[in-house]
């Protein structure tokens, strides 16, 4: 009586399961991520973003001026800020600096404003406080809807993995965010700009 012979066959090195690589494999592979870049930016509509719970990764208040033209914030220190000309002061807008990350593990600063002085806070700026709080808990989306005057929040359906986030403290995370965007004289170029001034 013949026997057939145990054939093992070897694995199809072509086989997509077996090149498919796992989503955290950067991870494994023992590489540092350098951060090299850090926007400063309320989180996109169609993104879930986390915000770092830990106190040390928010500042408030600071001041910031937008620059709408050029999409671009600075960073005003406060001892320049109370220095500035009146009509460059009313361009400082005080915010709290929420740390954030997104679900591709880009790290960026989200700007909220703060009520104003007289105590008034619009419901668009107080719905983004809302939603920095909340997605210290857990992933959101935060959609701005135009018919309700206020943000939206979107909490994920999934079982989403806890954000990775960088070994950075939060003043190297604001020195790569505003190297070249620190308004530290009067005679800063925005300064003159904002006055007139070639």
């Amino acid at each position: 009586m013949e026997t057939k012979a145990n054939v093992t066959q070897t694995p199809n090195p072509f086989d997509p399961a077996a090149l498919r690589l796992d989503q955290s494999f950067a991870d494994t592979v023992g590489v540092t991520k350098l951060l090299t870049t850090v926007p400063v930016r309320k989180p996109n509509r169609q993104e879930f973003v986390r915000v770092h719970p830990g106190p040390s990764y928010r500042l408030t208040p600071v001041g910031i001026i937008e620059v709408k033209e050029d999409r671009e914030v600075y960073l005003v220190p406060r001892d320049v800020a109370l220095a500035l000309p009146p009509q460059v002061a009313r361009e400082v807008v005080p915010v709290t600096l929420f740390t954030a990350i997104n679900r591709q593990g880009t790290l960026f600063l989200w700007p909220v404003k703060l009520p104003r002085p007289d105590g008034r806070q619009l419901e668009w700026h107080r719905s983004a406080a809302e939603g920095a709080e909340r997605a210290m808990k857990q992933w959101l989306r935060v959609t701005a809807n135009m018919s309700l005057g206020a943000y939206e929040m979107t909490s994920a359906i999934g079982e989403l993995a806890e954000p990775a986030w960088l070994d950075y403290p939060l003043q190297e995370i604001l020195r790569i965010a505003f190297r070249d965007r620190i308004v530290d004289s009067l005679d800063h170029p925005l300064v003159r700009r904002l006055q007139g001034i070639v």
